[in-house]
C-alpha cells in the first residue's frame, strides 16, 4: 500500500546529513562537555561550534543561545522564569487563546498563584489585532507571549508590529517560532524579540533537543536547577549530539528555504483548491494567504475529523486532526474555538502539513482518495 506522510507540523524525519553529523558524538567523541580531559574538550568544542552556527543563522550572539530538551521546556523556562523573578509583585502576562499548550499550560498554572493572565482575542482567521495588544499593556505587564505562526491553522501573526509595540512599552516579548524555522527567515536583528523558542524535530533535526534564544540582559530565573550548565540557566548534561544535529538541520533548511517554501506553497495551494473544488462541505480554516507555506486546516462539516483521519490512514495517508500534543484528546480544537469556527465544522477539522518528501503525485493521490472517504462517512454521520 502507498504510504504518504502529511503531518510534518507534528514531526519531521531526520535528514541523513544530520544523522551523519551526529554519529561521532554517540560512539567516538562521547565525553561530557563539562569534563576537563580531552574527551570533554572535544564535546565542548562541538557544542560551542553548534551554538555559534545557530547564532549566526539567527543573527544572534552565541551567548544568547541556550540548548534545552524541546520548545516546550524553552517556553516554560521563559514564562515561569520571568514570573519567578517577579514573584513578590505578581503582575500580568499577555498571550492569546490560540497558543500551543506549551504556553497555555504554564500561564494557567501561574494564574492559580495570583498572576493576571490576559488573552487577546483573534479574528476568524486567527489573527491578533495589534491595537488590542497596545491597549492591554499596563505598568503591571511582565511578559507578552504570542506565537509567530500557528501550528494548527498556519496563520502568521503580524509579529513585527506586535514586537514593536512591546518594545515601545518596555515589556519583554516571547515568541514561539517552532513552525517558522525552515519556512520563513528568522533574523533577530530585524525582529528584536526578547525570547524565541525552536524545536529541532520540526525542521528535520533530532527529537529531544530544543533552543531558547534569550536576548542579552533579559532577566529570568532558571527552571531546572543542578550543576549550573548553560551559563546557569538550564542545568543538566547537555545533549551534545542533539545540539550538533540541530545546528546541521537548521543550516540545511535555511539554505534550501526559498526554493522549498515556494515548492510547498504551490503544493499546498493545489491541495486546498482541489479539496474545496471536489468536496462541497469542505471549508478552509485560517488565513488564505497569511499562512506558512506547508499548512492547510480544512473542515468537513457534519463529519468528525478523527473519522476522516482514520479513513485516510487506512488508505496510507497520514494527517492530523490538530496539534500532535493533543491528538488523543477528542475535544474541539481550542484554536478553532477561539476563531469562532462553527462547532460542527470545528469537529470536522483535519490538518494537512506538507514537507520535504511530498510531491505533486501525493496531492493527486489525496484528491483521488479523500472524496471517497468523505462520501462514505457522510452516509452514516451522526453530526
Amino acid at each position: 500500500m502507498k504510504r504518504i506522510y502529511m503531518d510534518y507540523n507534528a514531526t519531521t524525519p531526520v535528514l541523513p546529513e544530520v544523522v551523519d553529523a551526529m554519529r561521532p558524538y554517540f560512539c567516538q567523541k562521547y565525553g561530557n562537555e563539562e569534563s576537563l580531559h580531552q574527551f570533554g574538550n572535544e564535546a565542548k568544542e562541538a557544542l560551542e561550534s553548534a551554538r555559534e552556527k545557530i547564532a549566526s543563522i539567527l543573527k544572534a550572539n552565541p551567548e544568547e543561545i541556550y540548548f534545552t530538551s524541546c520548545a516546550t521546556e524553552s517556553s516554560n523556562t521563559v514564562i515561569k522564569g520571568v514570573a519567578f523573578a517577579n514573584w513578590d509583585k505578581k503582575g500580568k502576562i499577555i498571550t492569546t487563546p490560540i497558543e500551543h499548550s506549551a504556553v497555555l499550560a504554564p500561564v494557567r498554572w501561574l494564574e492559580k498563584y495570583g498572576f493576571e493572565i490576559v488573552y487577546l482575542p483573534v479574528d476568524n482567521t486567527g489573527l491578533v489585532n495589534p491595537d488590542d495588544l497596545r491597549n492591554a499593556i499596563d505598568d503591571k505587564t511582565l511578559l507578552i507571549s504570542i506565537m509567530w505562526a500557528n501550528n494548527e491553522v498556519g496563520t502568521i501573526e503580524p509579529i513585527e508590529e506586535l514586537v514593536s509595540i512591546a518594545k515601545e512599552k518596555g515589556v519583554p516579548f516571547l515568541t514561539d517560532a517552532v513552525q517558522v524555522a525552515g519556512k520563513m527567515d528568522i533574523d533577530l536583528v530585524e525582529l528584536p524579540a526578547d525570547f524565541l523558542t525552536l524545536s529541532a524535530h520540526k525542521f528535520y533535526g533530532p527529537k529531544g533537543v530544543g533552543l531558547l534564544f534569550a536576548r542579552k540582559g533579559k532577566r529570568f530565573e532558571p527552571l531546572i536547577l543542578g550543576g549550573g550548565h548553560e551559563r546557569k540557566k538550564r542545568s543538566g548534561t547537555v545533549n551534545v549530539a542533539g545540539a550538533v544535529g540541530m545546528a546541521k538541520a537548521l543550516e540545511i533548511v535555511t539554505k534550501q528555504m526559498d526554493t522549498e517554501s515556494k515548492r510547498l506553497s504551490k503544493l499546498t495551494d493545489s491541495l486546498i483548491d482541489g479539496v474545496l473544488d471536489r468536496i462541497p462541505i469542505a471549508q478552509l480554516n485560517g488565513h488564505r494567504t497569511k499562512r506558512i507555506p506547508n499548512t492547510a486546516n480544512i473542515s468537513f462539516k457534519g463529519i468528525e475529523g478523527e473519522s476522516v483521519l482514520m479513513g485516510l490512514d487506512m488508505a496510507g495517508i497520514a494527517v492530523s486532526s490538530g496539534s500532535a500534543c493533543s491528538s488523543a484528546d477528542l475535544t474541539v480544537s481550542h484554536v478553532l474555538k477561539a476563531m469562532n469556527v462553527d462547532l460542527v465544522a470545528a469537529q470536522g477539522a483535519v490538518r494537512f502539513s506538507l514537507g520535504k518528501y511530498n510531491t505533486a503525485e501525493d496531492i493527486d493521490y489525496l484528491l483521488e482518495t479523500l472524496p471517497n472517504v468523505v462520501d462514505r462517512l457522510k452516509s452514516f454521520s451522526a453530526l
